[in-house]
């Protein structure tokens, strides 16, 4: 039996935690260079996705020691909570979908996009890996500790909006220090928001699995790097549009209250 329990949990104790651990990681990106060496235009603050599960790590090891640790560390693979596999689908497909429908509506209103894109499609297995790893140790923190505290107390949709804020203004500094403008920034927020309500829908969906989570996170950042030129050409702006239209359709569908009680099932 899990000795941790929701009402065990401090979110708050988790959201101050996460953005202590940070600054260390902030102030040595500023020092030392905005980008890592790699296509993707990503900050050296991008190891940032090691915080929220050290975070989550340690305040279970006050309360529990060891065996708090080791049971959050567990959920990384919690698939066998997944009873009815067609979960997997929006798991896997939803992100992808979305992106692709973004890149089909600039197609269509003429908005920049290369003639000759760079798509690293054979990259996709080695993207999947490195974001897997990045995914859980975020999922392990936002979803395997903070959520369910949040949703008991507000209800999903809330604690999904909620917990999508906070999980954005910790990527501000990231975002500035990768050279992203204000505009993009809001954009790109208000539709990682709605990434974060797709992935607590996903979440109480399948039983509270945090695989499931790190499924859905992964498959968003694996779509984003394969968008036109490593991501480059993304347009945070018509991404929100459709993400929006989603997650406007699973509230209704499925209601705010738990985002897993199907209105129409009988």
């Amino acid at each position: 039996m899990d000795m941790v329990t929701s009402t065990s949990k401090s979110p708050l104790k988790f959201i101050l935690l996460v953005f202590l651990l940070s600054i260390p990681i902030w102030l040595i990106s500023s020092l030392l260079g905005n980008k890592l060496p790699i296509p993707i235009n990503l900050p050296i603050s991008a190891l940032l996705f090691l915080i929220p599960v050290m975070a989550a790590s340690i305040l279970l090891y006050n309360q529990y020691g060891w065996n708090g640790v080791k049971g959050l560390l567990k959920k990384t693979f919690d698939y066998k909570k997944i009873k009815n596999r067609i979960w997997y689908l929006p798991a896997l497909l939803l992100a992808p979908l979305i992106y692709v429908l973004s890149y089909a509506i600039m197609r269509l209103a003429g908005l920049p996009l290369p003639d000759s894109p760079t798509t690293p499609f054979l990259m996709t297995p080695i993207f999947f890996a490195a974001f897997f790893i990045g995914a859980a140790c975020e999922e392990l923190g936002w979803s395997g500790y903070a959520i369910g505290p949040m949703q008991n107390r507000w209800g999903a949709l809330t604690a999904g909006i909620v917990l999508g804020l906070v999980w954005q203004v910790w990527h501000i500094i990231g975002d500035l220090q990768a050279q992203n403008t204000a505009v993009w920034i809001v954009w790109h927020s208000l539709y990682s928001v709605g990434l974060r309500i797709l992935i607590v829908w996903i979440y109480n969906n399948t039983q509270k699995s945090v695989f499931a989570a790190i499924l859905t996170h992964t498959m968003d950042n694996v779509s984003w790097t394969l968008f036109p030129n490593y991501g480059s050409h993304f347009d945070p702006f018509i991404a929100f549009i459709v993400m929006a239209v989603v997650t406007a359709i699973i509230v209704f569908l499925w209601g705010y209250k738990t985002l897993a009680q199907y209105r129409y099932f009988h």
